[in-house]
């Protein structure tokens, strides 16, 4: 049984989300969530709230029992960008790009 949670549009770089993510890649959820609980990055906090909701998920719709439970897969994905603006000096701008992602998690009993 595998059960997913998804985070969309999340206002962080996917490099950053990565370096979170493959830290918890095939791990138990009750080590993934220490892991998550005590890194210092704000990525961290997002990707524990998908693990959480994933989580519940699996407990709620499909009865799993969490202490079998394991991150089978974990993913970010790139979401839109939003592009601003920043003047400089001779009246040129500057581009910057402010990225998004989106977070996948997928726990599974097997």
């Amino acid at each position: 049984m595998q059960v997913r949670s998804v985070s969309k549009y999340v206002r962080s770089s996917p490099y950053k989300c990565r370096l979170v993510v493959n830290q918890i890649r095939s791990l138990p959820v009750e080590q993934a969530r220490d892991i998550l609980t005590y890194s210092t990055r704000k990525a961290a906090g997002l990707v524990l709230k998908t693990l959480d909701s994933a989580i519940a998920n699996a407990e709620v719709n499909n009865n799993a029992n969490i202490d079998e439970l394991y991150v089978q897969a974990a993913f970010v994905d790139e979401a839109p960008v939003l592009k601003r603006w920043r003047a400089r000096a001779r009246g040129r701008v500057n581009r910057i790009h402010k990225r998004n992602s989106h977070i996948t998690v997928i726990v599974s009993d097997e």
